[in-house]
């Protein structure tokens, strides 16, 4: 396997604010636990894995390198030490290691917590400055998470694949442990939360609301029209993946690009007057698409792509692993590098980042010292970002929604647009609504804006920047999602902000980075799914890939996920001064971490499976009676795969062997769609969750909505208007409902007068004492 490489020095020069080493203890089965480890691992925090006797069976989980060490588990546990202990015969070694820690990570189910007295309630007690992050399938405190759960059955449960594939055919899982990477973001900005609380906190991640949460704009889309969106594919909609001479094409515009569309084909039907309006074109969309088609079908994709680009459309190629492993961009910003079998693979820059080696088995780590005891605090119900002011230039998804998960935490979060641009969001249209133009204010805005305040500002102005300047002087954050070059032109660059502000937290969330040869790329999140890699392992197999659809836009909901996490971490550590560099093609290419691995290492171009996945089968989703009805099952272990034998009548396969399950999945699912076909949903997850089998049922916006859980954990808002909600529950603090999102302008007048509704200085916030002796990260 190539050496990961170690280091990775600060863009930034020496941070301002040394940042104290934090102590994590993980202890963690499934991949989204172990991923939320890793980040604190690649930020050089001291990250302490605990393993069962024999090891973590990820560790030899397939695909594996020529020493048997699983890619999965090279990429998702480097930088960690380890330690081997049994959880009801080591009990005193665990209970030193987390009295000297700061941080748990743990996916146990509540009942196996309750019988190791690892609950977090309990934990808490025993350590009371302990901060405990759970990351379940529905939730520390819900007996469905005793039954290991993974990326399939959370996407499915929490709706998120139901949006995923094509019309007529099944629903699909995101390629890679997308819905752990999410899960593992959460929990990341989770604990950040906690720390910045009196004596921590306990942080609940559940990850089929990690899921929902991705998909937000489905369930507020259907509270908006009572329309129940559901997969478009890829070649049905007003975007399409079209076949090109090597691979294939993302063909994505907006209406108003037409004539750069025509310009870019140079057909003469493309320049019929008949298709000179949208709805004509959409009326027409059969005969102009055939036209595309054949001319991509002529062209290498990359080479359309770089025209297309050129013209300022946001077209992708999908790029498989091969792809990015030589991708100039990749290279010149040293994501991928491999000079003398080394790797690195870093989701941000402007801070240190490792990827080194992961825990050899038998090199256990040494258990620290105890913290030193600390006084207690009040325990005060005060929101964990309050006291922070946060300065949001971001527009329509990726920036806009940073902040506002910024915002649900306490944040002062000041939107900033202008009067002649406003952030186009306002207007942006709800599929499916016949008014959608018409409307005032677009609930999806509403959506990814509650909480803010909202100013103008005409930065082309001098009295424009003047004012941006004085408003830098107070702020500690500032986000934006500008195409590269604009806050150059705007005079609102990191550099010149510094001198107006050293100690400036400052987020750039842009498509491919701040530099190399591609960074002035535009794109949306359908373009990013292609150009990261993820589609060229997502979709049915041999049949082309698959994106998340622009009704997702998975990259842009994850990397706001990250943002905020990152921006929570800064002011943790008191990193201020910090400058944050994140590319979403990056970001998103990180989740595939292991598969970059595994090329790099072995050549192996990995391609779709469906929902089929390495150590589990059967492992997909299968009919249940009625329409488009589907239920997920995903079966780790020779006792699950009796168990389901037995509750589908084939009783024969119950003592076949895990090799054969696998070799033989026509038989398999043939025998279990015949049971599922006779049922509803709803009796195959009743049965096969009596029965033991990891399973799901694969839910709608409309059955989403219609489920407690989600209302109960708050991952959506009734308003109204209806908004999504928040993506984990702290045990201390319940955000309150956010306010509505700002009218253009509305706060102009209190703002530039010096004052910002709501904020409560960080000065008078309490002091939260180091929770132990440490050093710089």
């Amino acid at each position: 396997m190539s050496r990961p490489a170690e280091g990775g020095a600060s863009e930034n020069g020496a941070l301002r604010g040394r940042g104290r080493l934090l102590r994590v203890v993980e202890l963690a089965e499934g991949a989204a636990g172990q991923i939320c480890g890793r980040l604190f691992a690649g930020l050089g925090h001291s990250v302490t894995k605990c393993e069962p006797p024999g090891g973590d069976p990820m560790r030899t989980r397939e695909p594996v390198d020529s020493e048997g060490m699983s890619y999965a588990f090279a990429a998702y546990n480097a930088d960690k030490k380890s330690v081997i202990l049994d959880l009801e015969k080591d009990r005193d070694r665990l209970d030193r290691l987390l009295a000297a820690a700061d941080i748990l990570i743990t996916d146990l189910g509540p009942t196996r917590a309750a019988e190791t007295g690892l609950a977090p309630d309990r934990l808490r007690a025993a350590h009371p400055r302990l901060t405990v992050v759970s990351i379940t399938l529905y939730g520390a405190s819900d007996p469905r998470s005793d039954v290991h759960g993974d990326s399939l059955l959370a996407e499915s449960y929490g709706g998120l694949a139901a949006m995923v594939g094509e019309p007529e055919r099944p629903p699909l899982s995101l390629g890679g442990e997308q819905a752990a990477h999410t899960g593992a973001f959460v929990g990341f900005y989770g604990a950040m939360l906690a720390l910045r609380r009196p004596g921590g906190d306990a942080v609940d991640v559940a990850l089929c609301d990690a899921a929902a949460y991705i998909d937000w704009k489905s369930d507020v889309v259907h509270a908006e029209t009572g329309q129940v969106q559901t997969r478009s594919g890829t070649n049905s909609g007003r975007w399409r993946i079209v076949r090109a001479a090597d691979g294939w094409l993302g063909f994505i515009f907006q209406p108003e690009q037409w004539d750069a569309v025509v310009e870019l084909v140079g057909h003469p039907a493309l320049e019929d007057p008949l298709l000179s309006t949208d709805q004509a074109r959409w009326e027409l969309r059969d005969a102009w698409w055939a036209v595309v088609e054949r001319w991509a079908a002529k062209l290498p994709k990359r080479e359309m792509y770089e025209r297309a680009q050129r013209l300022g459309l946001p077209f992708g190629y999908c790029a498989n692993l091969a792809d990015l492993a030589s991708d100039p961009q990749y290279r010149a910003r040293s994501f991928i590098t491999d000079a003398e079998g080394r790797v690195r693979l870093a989701p941000v820059k402007g801070l240190p980042w490792r990827f080194g080696p992961p825990p050899s088995l038998e090199a256990e780590a040494l258990v620290p010292s105890p913290r030193n005891p600390e006084p207690g605090s009040d325990g005060a119900d005060r929101a964990p970002l309050a006291g922070v002011v946060v300065l949001d230039l971001g527009t329509i998804t990726a920036g806009a929604a940073t902040g506002r998960l910024l915002a649900d935490y306490g944040a002062t979060v000041v939107k900033i647009e202008s009067m002649d641009r406003p952030d186009a969001f306002r207007v942006w249209p709800v599929p499916a609504a016949e008014d959608a133009e018409a409307m005032e204010e677009s609930p999806l805005f509403q959506s990814n804006n509650a909480g803010k305040l909202g100013i103008t500002l005409d930065l082309k102005s001098e009295a424009g920047r003047a004012e941006m300047r004085r408003l830098v002087a107070r702020a500690d954050v500032l986000i934006e999602n500008f195409t590269v070059g604009v806050t150059e032109r705007l005079g609102i660059d990191p550099a010149t902000l510094r001198k107006v502000n050293p100690r400036l937290i400052y987020l750039s969330l842009s498509s491919q980075g701040q530099s190399g040869p591609e960074s002035g790329t535009r794109s949306y999140g359908s373009t990013l799914d292609l150009l990261s890699g993820l589609a060229s392992v997502t979709g049915y197999g041999t049949d082309g890939p698959m994106w998340s659809s622009a009704d997702i836009n998975y990259p842009d909901q994850l990397v706001s996920l990250f943002g905020a996490g990152l921006i929570a971490y800064c002011v943790v550590q008191d990193l201020r001064g910090t400058y944050l560099d994140v590319s979403q093609r990056e970001l998103v290419s990180w989740t595939l971490a292991d598969r970059v691995i595994e090329y790099l290492d072995a050549g192996t171009v990995p391609a779709p499976t469906g929902n089929r996945r390495p150590g589990s089968t059967p492992h997909d989703v299968y009919r249940c009676a009625g329409d488009d009805q589907w239920v997920a099952i995903a079966c780790r272990t020779d006792a699950e795969r009796a168990a389901l034998a037995a509750l589908v009548g084939a009783d024969r396969l119950a003592k076949k062997p895990s090799h054969w399950w696998a070799d033989h999945r026509e038989k398999v699912d043939a025998a279990v769609t015949a049971w599922t076909r006779r049922r509803s949903k709803g009796e195959c997850v009743t049965e096969l969750n009596r029965a033991g089998v990891p399973s799901a049922p694969v839910l709608s916006a409309l059955e989403r909505a219609q489920d407690p859980h989600f209302a109960r954990r708050r991952v959506f808002l009734d308003g109204p208007p209806r908004q999504k909600g928040f993506p984990l529950r702290l045990a201390g603090h319940e955000p309150p409902p956010p306010g509505p999102a700002p009218r253009l302008g509305q706060h102009d007048t209190e703002v530039r007068d010096g004052r910002l509704p709501g904020h409560v200085p960080e000065k008078e916030h309490t002091e939260v004492p180091s929770q132990r002796p440490g050093g710089s990260t």
